[in-house]
């Protein structure tokens, strides 16, 4: 036989339920070059994510920091001002964002130039706004009391040596801040509901406060629900408002947990005690986060 004879003879194939080597081979390659990919991710993550939250429940699981914290006059203040500021923030900025995302849509040449302006303070940074927010509300040498004094002539009031004012303050700080960024979600929400709905609406005689009650609010409701409970979760965790703005005062009585929380561990050297602060707000943070994964469950569901 020939040598052309020989190499047009073709190799014998693999029986049925074995493996070729070098197709094994080739699959354990991937494998490899898979987990080589993957394995800086996992470091991270297990590096930056799941070790500090697992030492942070180790610090937090003594049973004797709560009744120590407890105990701090500071604390009981403190969740009073962490409850004000997640409750009015949140509901006061979704509700005008709601509102507004109304006025936005409105056809008008000037509209697209006054969203542009609206949407400055979001785009500016969190350190800028609250030094901004601060300074002007610093007390006689602050914007706010110079335009009393100029304009009315009245003294205005040191705000943060009033615990009601400076946890106000942070409360309107933090909704100039972020209700733009709602708005701009609702606004997109609302651009996508059928014009045919309205104008059915509209012969049926619901106009004006009638159309968003009946036609508007029913179809955003879900998101509406969503957004809150996704904001509830981003405030509750939320420093850099209160900590550049009042900065604690009066004596601390304006902190929320989270900066109670970092002022037991640098400042008081406590730092299970600053843990222990922080997650006291599970039990409203475990159900809220709940209800939302069970909010995006039903969408799907839906959809």
């Amino acid at each position: 036989m020939s040598t052309e004879q020989l190499l047009a003879i073709p190799s014998p194939l693999p029986a049925r339920g074995t493996r070729s080597p070098r197709r094994g081979s080739l699959r354990r390659a991937d494998v490899i070059w898979g987990l080589a990919f993957v394995a800086p991710y996992a470091a991270v993550f297990l590096a930056f994510i799941v070790y500090p939250f697992a030492y942070a429940l180790w610090l937090a699981s003594d049973p004797s920091l709560y009744p120590e914290l407890i105990a701090d006059p500071l604390y009981l203040p403190v969740l009073v001002n962490t409850l004000l500021f997640v409750g009015l923030g949140v509901n006061v900025k979704m509700f005008l964002a709601l509102l507004l995302s109304g006025f936005f849509l409105r056809r008008r040449w000037w509209i697209g130039a006054l969203l542009a302006i609206y949407l400055l303070p979001w785009l500016i940074a969190a350190p800028q706004m609250g030094v901004s927010f601060h300074w002007m509300l610093i007390g006689e040498q602050g914007l706010i009391d110079g335009l009393l004094r100029e304009l009315f002539g009245i003294d205005g009031p040191v705000w943060f040596n009033d615990r009601v004012l400076a946890v106000g303050s942070n409360i309107v700080a933090y909704v100039w801040k972020w209700m733009p960024f709602w708005t701009v979600i609702f606004l997109a929400a609302r651009m996508t509901i059928p014009r045919d709905i309205y104008d059915a609406a509209s012969i049926d005689g619901a106009t004006g406060v009638r159309r968003f009650v009946h036609v508007t609010f029913p179809l955003m409701a879900n998101l509406y629900l969503v957004c809150t409970l996704l904001s509830t979760l981003w405030t509750l965790g939320d420093f850099t408002t209160v900590w550049l703005i009042s900065m604690g005062a009066p004596a601390g009585h304006s902190h929320v947990l989270a900066t109670l929380g970092y002022r037991y561990a640098f400042d008081t050297a406590r730092p299970a005690l600053a843990v222990a602060a922080v997650m006291s707000v599970l039990p409203i943070l475990i159900p809220t986060a709940i209800v939302l994964m069970r909010r995006f469950h039903l969408s799907e569901v839906r959809v």
